[in-house]
């Protein structure tokens, strides 16, 4: 199981982002993983089972997702720069999405 995990919500629809498409990479651009987010908006595992200390971003490909639901957007991926401090603790990043905004935290 990975020490990463994510979750996208749609707040213009008050809904779950199932069907988007996440990149992990590290902050010098290797590619780690991909995943797509499910009916419940989430993605679980994400990544190695465990990331070193350092600095990673996920890229989240919100143009194809609200392609697919026929939105506009202004915001066709969206990268969060993040750093992981301690291998043993789990890193979760949700993402609160809308066509013109959007907002991101560390989670639980």
């Amino acid at each position: 199981m990975s020490n990463l995990s994510a979750h996208v919500l749609d707040t213009r629809w008050g809904v779950p982002a199932s069907g988007v498409e996440l990149h992990l990479s590290t902050a010098a651009g290797e590619h780690l993983a991909s995943g797509t987010t499910d009916a419940d908006g989430r993605i679980r595992d994400l990544g190695p089972q465990t990331l070193d200390p350092g600095d990673y971003r996920i890229t989240f490909e919100t143009g194809d997702y609200f392609a697919a639901t026929d939105q506009a957007t202004f915001f066709p991926r969206i990268t969060v720069d993040f750093t992981v401090g301690s291998p043993q603790e789990h890193y979760h990043v949700p993402l609160l999405l809308s066509p013109f905004a959007f907002s991101t935290y560390r989670g639980s």
